[in-house]
């Protein structure tokens, strides 16, 4: 499980450490990156997560338009990355640029995965949120609606 805002750097060579509380688990496994479809950032999935994920989007019907733009995207820009023996991934330099990585970069914990965001785009991301008020209750998912926090 995946928490918490995570700084780190990004070498000349595009390798990023993976943040250090996780980093021993996720050596032990294979990590695949893909862009985010929403928001200007990649995503970092554990591959037995992304597996799952990806049959998903394999199962969704090819003649909708929406659904073919998912998978071009998500399956499209996926790329299965080996963690080196110093707990460093190296981005694909086409994703780095997609998200505008250069050096700091965060390492949002999400649960079963981590968004990549460079470190302005995603300050500018929180302020806006922060700043566009309260989150409207009548739209949000029925699952949400019983949260209590």
């Amino acid at each position: 499980m995946f928490r918490g805002v995570n700084t780190v750097t990004i070498d000349a060579k595009g390798r990023v450490a993976l943040p250090p509380k996780y980093r021993a688990d996720l050596q032990k496994l294979k990590v695949v990156v893909t862009i985010d479809t929403e928001d200007q950032c990649l995503l970092l999935y554990p591959l037995n997560e992304w597996l799952l994920i990806e049959e998903k989007v394999e199962s969704l019907p090819s003649f909708n338009e929406v659904t073919r733009r998912i998978k071009r995207l998500l399956i499209g820009h996926a790329h299965e990355l080996d963690i080196d023996s110093q707990g460093r991934v190296l981005l694909p330099k086409t994703l780095r640029k997609y998200a505008k990585l250069n050096k700091k970069t965060v390492f949002v914990g999400q649960g079963k995965k981590f968004e990549i965001w460079s470190e302005a785009v995603w300050q500018n991301s929180c302020e806006d949120w922060l700043n566009s008020g309260a989150i409207v209750t009548d739209q949000l998912p029925e699952e949400l609606k019983g949260l209590v926090v």
